[in-house]
């Protein structure tokens, strides 16, 4: 029995009526409470000062790129060829990993070059990338203590080894929500399978309320099982969720704050709305013959990463808060040579396009691209593989990652590497400090982006980390 109108709230007095006006009142009505909730639990909704980054892109190298394969380059390491790290060099060398004073020291197979008014140096096997060295701020001096890859994976995109806190994704749309109206706030593509398996708290919401995880989105077919069956009607679908949402918000009544409920609610409005406009979003017939080939579409090795960038380029338009786009398989302990050829020549080109095409369309100076993986490789061999089958094995202690756009000041380096790739030297960072940086150039100070969780205020970056604030222009 449903009780008197003047007696109920005005969710289950609109849930009621069930079709026509009252449900699509409640529809607003819910984006509306969903900002207030996140406003509620700490959720700012609003930058805490001036922005310089709208949209994040997370080009995310899952497996571990070597750094000085890339973009770290150890002219000492190849003088010492072969050799076993000498005593004096790893007596200078702070912290050293005692793994790798008993190997074999192995020289990148790859040659270095300067780009750009900057002078940058980066490996000759990324060409397209270099072109853009000016636009990049390049981070030498990244490092944490995790080496098994689902734990540093975790690590790098949650700021927790152990998968139980929101991914960064996750708090950037608690703390802004996103202007994408018919799409997810953050959305997560992945390329590559081979290698270890993909983290799941990378893109998950922790403890943050369920609709703030990453929607995973297939290129080919958009959201998994969000097709309309075959003889099924827009209307009939319209018909079905207003009466399973009629059922929902009458249930959760009884259900204080029951946020998988809340988030399942808004994941049935959602999809109807991207069965609606999504396929358009994902129809890239619609882009030039041009513009594709300078994503690399037209080539086999870089076809699906160029669609993924091609994708990140138009969620960025269509307003989407986050973007994770995911390229796993760099994880080589053996065949180094040949296994970053290969993952090169697929995002090389596809990644150029993407600054390419964000910058000709004045989309890159308020959209923040960031790449890098969980962590970098040794400057020692692994094993005792020799000639090309040689591998490197993981270095959280040091690696490499980058920024471009999003008010970062492009040609310049900021931390430093030992002589052989080791450990920091200068301006030593952690992932924390990165998370950070970006939040502060989405406007957002870390110590006030919280969220109440077991009587305890909790923040993107745990216990804080440092704003690299030299990685901004002015």
């Amino acid at each position: 029995m449903i009780p008197h109108p003047l007696r109920q709230s005005r969710r289950a007095l609109l849930g009621s009526a069930g079709l026509g006006l009252g449900a699509i009142a409640l529809n607003a009505l819910l984006h509306d409470d969903a900002a207030a909730v996140g406003q509620a639990a700490g959720g700012s909704q609003l930058p805490h000062f001036p922005a310089t980054v709208k949209n994040v892109i997370f080009l995310f190298m899952s497996g571990g790129p070597g750094h000085m394969d890339t973009f770290d380059p150890k002219p000492q390491l190849t003088a010492l060829e072969g050799e076993f790290v000498p005593d004096s060099i790893a007596a200078n060398v702070p912290n050293i990993p005692r793994s790798g004073v008993g190997s074999k020291l192995m020289a990148s197979p790859f040659g270095f070059q300067k780009y750009g008014e900057s002078g940058i140096e980066v490996s000759d096997l990324l060409p397209h990338t270099a072109r853009h060295v000016d636009d990049l701020c390049v981070i030498r001096s990244l490092n944490h203590r995790i080496p098994v890859h689902g734990p540093a994976e975790n690590f790098t995109l949650t700021g927790s080894s152990l998968g139980e806190r929101p991914s960064l994704g996750g708090w950037v749309t608690y703390g802004l929500g996103s202007e994408a109206r018919d799409l997810p706030g953050f959305i997560v593509l992945s390329s590559n399978s081979s290698g270890p398996a993909p983290q799941r708290p990378g893109w998950g919401s922790g403890f943050l309320p369920a609709r703030f995880q990453g929607t995973q989105l297939d290129d080919q077919r958009g959201v998994p099982y969000s097709e309309l069956p075959n003889l099924y009607s827009v209307a009939d679908r319209r018909e079905q969720l207003d009466f399973i949402r009629m059922m929902n918000r009458q249930h959760l009544q009884r259900q204080y704050q029951n946020s998988e409920l809340e988030a399942r609610i808004e994941s049935y409005e959602l999809g109807f709305r991207m069965q609606m406009n999504a396929p358009e979003i994902l129809d890239l017939s619609r882009e030039t013959e041009a513009t594709q080939k300078m994503y690399g579409i037209d080539q086999k090795p870089s076809a699906v990463f160029g669609r993924h960038c091609l994708l990140a380029r138009r969620l960025v338009e269509q307003g989407v808060r986050f973007i994770q786009l995911r390229n796993g398989g760099w994880d080589a302990h053996g065949s180094l040579k040949s296994n970053h050829i290969n993952r090169c020549r697929a995002t090389d080109q596809p990644i150029a396009g993407l600054l390419q095409d964000l910058k000709q369309r004045n989309l890159l100076e308020h959209t923040l691209v960031v790449w890098g993986g969980e962590f970098g490789r040794t400057p020692t061999t692994e094993g005792n593989r020799t000639g090309d089958k040689r591998g490197r094995d993981h270095s959280p202690a040091g690696y490499t990652m980058w920024m471009a756009g999003g008010g970062v000041r492009g040609g310049q380096v900021i931390g430093a590497t030992d002589e052989l790739g080791f450990v920091p030297v200068e301006r030593p960072l952690s992932p924390h400090d990165l998370h950070a940086t970006m939040l502060h150039g989405l406007g957002l100070d870390q110590h006030k982006l919280v969220y109440l969780h077991n009587s305890r205020e909790e923040i993107p970056t745990v216990l804080g980390g440092e704003v690299i604030r030299e990685a901004f222009a002015g």
